[in-house]
């Protein structure tokens, strides 16, 4: 993976800009700032102090054996010049002749220790005012001349403008943080946006239960995981369609064999009432109605896989319609009446006036209930008990029976297509069934199904 598709890398670059954006922004306003400004400012003539200082020494040099007059009116163009500053000078017998401003605080008179005392006092960049003190000529008897500049004139260009502008700094500095904080908010929300998406598309199958594929637009980190994510729906679609043929040839194979299954199976069962009529032992009797009673069930078999096949590929009949419920049990219970009670079954039936309706097909519905009664006539006969009760109240038909349990063991237990049927079956018709089996019985109730 490239570094500039890399969300990690992207991730450590906003880290390291939100540890420099201050400095860097600061620093970046600020020459902004002088940069622009600068042009506007005035030079100040005072703000470089070795300049002042040259320029001095060359006016006092300038000076030799001049007259008081001269040195006077050299000190008024000066000082019309450099108005902010003081000026005046001293001759060589210690006496001020001339100072400019004219109230300004200076001594009249200056004795060898005093002027050193001077001297001392007024140097250094930090004292202020600012001090050059200059010999007038190049001899030492004509004298001295003395100019002060006070610090707060010598202000440089720079701090002027921060001066005047200092105050717009720190509100720039705080739109560039905006800035950076939308530029890292619109970072992390695409992040979140893509991650929504996708968790959207997982939770949002198609009609055939598999999510759809998703357009990746990026090759980060998201961005494989999108490219993975389709390549697993395309697995999916892969592997269901392999599904489907196995199914349907798995359908098309039981049908095909329950075809061929009946045409001998019927042979047999004309050949086996055949031999009913001829005279037999009664050994033979007894392999006969076993050969008899083998040839139904694989019968009831065959049959049951050939409506499994029927139902699964959803080519089995309905025609649901509104049915009496309490009416449609008694009328499939009635036709099993005289078994369980040969049989010597405890019957409690329980029927009541008033019905309710149901929209399900009453052939579907019968075969349900006959599949129930078969299971208790074959596997719960050792209870000798079956009951069969329609609670209006409650909308259930409920089936009971005192047999070993669906998991106990019974000599003629199948492996369960008619219960898969029943499943099938009840599903279709929008019903909901439940089980409850044990060592002592079965309880089996049918109801509306379930809103989720």
């Amino acid at each position: 993976m490239k570094l500039k598709n890399s969300l990690l890398n992207q991730y450590l670059l906003i880290i390291f800009l939100a540890i420099l954006i201050l400095p860097i922004s600061f620093f970046l306003i600020s020459i902004l700032f002088y940069t622009q400004f600068s042009g506007t400012e005035e030079s100040n003539k005072y703000q470089n102090g070795i300049d002042l200082e040259s320029m001095w020494h060359a006016e006092a040099q300038s000076l030799a054996g001049a007259t008081d007059e001269q040195i006077n009116e050299k000190l008024k163009r000066l000082q019309t010049e450099y108005s902010e500053a003081t000026m005046y000078w001293v001759d060589e017998t210690g006496q001020t002749k001339y100072k400019l401003p004219e109230n300004a605080t200076v001594p009249s008179s200056w004795s060898p220790s005093h002027t050193i005392d001077f001297m001392k006092k007024n140097r250094g960049s930090s004292v202020d005012p600012f001090t050059v003190v200059a010999l007038i000529g190049e001899q030492k008897e004509e004298g001295f001349m003395v100019m002060q500049v006070p610090r707060s004139a010598m202000e440089t260009t720079g701090d002027s403008i921060a001066d005047k502008y200092d105050y717009w700094i720190m509100p720039s500095v705080a739109v560039v943080l905006t800035i950076f904080i939308f530029i890292s908010w619109i970072f992390f929300s695409r992040i979140r946006k893509r991650l929504l998406r996708l968790r959207q598309a997982m939770s949002s199958p198609a009609e055939n239960g598999i999510p759809d594929p998703i357009s990746v637009f990026k090759k980060d980190e998201i961005g494989q995981l999108e490219i993975e994510f389709n390549e697993m729906i395309h697995q999916l679609e892969s592997s269901r369609l392999r599904e489907k043929e196995e199914e349907a040839l798995r359908r098309q194979l039981i049908a095909n064999l329950s075809h061929d299954l009946r045409t001998p199976l019927t042979t047999i069962r004309g050949h086996a009432f055949s031999l009913k009529k001829e005279v037999l032992s009664e050994k033979g009797k007894e392999s006969l109605d076993l050969i008899d009673s083998k040839i139904n069930y694989l019968g009831e078999l065959i049959e049951n896989l050939l409506s499994y096949t029927l139902l699964t590929s959803g080519k089995y009949p309905y025609n649901p319609k509104k049915t009496d419920i309490v009416r449609l049990v008694k009328t499939s219970f009635a036709a099993w009446y005289p078994v369980f009670e040969n049989r010597g079954f405890q019957l409690e039936i329980e029927f009541p006036e008033k019905s309710f309706h149901w929209d399900i097909d009453s052939q579907w519905m019968e075969r349900v209930l006959d599949n129930f009664f078969q299971n208790i006539n074959r596997h719960a006969i050792e209870g000798k008990y079956i009951g069969v009760k329609v609670d209006v109240e409650k909308e259930q038909i409920i089936i009971a029976d005192h047999g070993p349990g669906m998991s106990g063991k019974s000599a003629g237990k199948g492996a369960g297509i008619g219960l898969s049927i029943v499943s099938l079956m009840l599903k279709d018709m929008k019903l909901h069934w439940d089980i409850q089996t044990g060592e002592t019985g079965t309880i089996i109730r049918i109801s509306r199904k379930e809103q989720s």
